[in-house]
């Protein structure tokens, strides 16, 4: 994976927010990530922010129910990675073509983290900003949902190659 391409593990305890790398692997396989977040403990669920290339990200949010929430910030990346298309698997749904690959739009639980203020409308403005890169839109997730300094602490601390 390049170096732009990284995986951060955000949990709660005590109502403080804590972020940790996850290992580069789990960038390249879905089910192995849900695994590792699985076993992180955390006061309403843990949360998976995986950018890939700056290209696209996904979020999978353990919920304290154990489902399994999930967003893909483009669903046209299942043509090209191999993360993205097995979380439109996982979503059931259907790769475009490439001639539909012109426009980009997400998929997944668009209200993943309303109970904790991010309504699904402004999850949407973040995502639906063509002109940012996915670590932006990431920030901008991070920052609303309260852990951008945490988040960015970890992220722009050296990672491992």
């Amino acid at each position: 994976m390049a170096a732009d391409s990284f995986a951060v593990a955000i949990c709660r305890e005590d109502g403080r927010w804590h972020c940790d790398l996850l290992p580069p692997a789990v960038l390249a396989d879905l089910e192995h990530c849900i695994a590792a977040l699985r076993q992180q403990p955390s006061e309403g669920g843990p949360i998976a922010l995986l950018n890939v290339e700056d290209e696209f990200f996904v979020v999978v949010r353990i919920r304290p129910d154990t489902s399994v929430g999930l967003l893909l910030s483009d669903v046209t990346a299942a043509a090209d990675w191999e993360l993205a298309r097995q979380a439109a698997d996982y979503l059931d749904e259907e790769v475009p073509d490439d001639e539909d690959a012109e426009d980009v739009w997400p998929v997944g639980d668009i209200d993943l983290f309303a109970d904790l203020g991010l309504p699904a409308e402004e999850m949407r403005l973040i995502v639906d900003n063509i002109d940012l890169y996915a670590d932006e839109m990431l920030l901008q997730l991070a920052g609303r949902l309260g852990f951008s300094s945490e988040y960015e602490a970890v992220v722009a601390a050296p990672r491992l190659r």
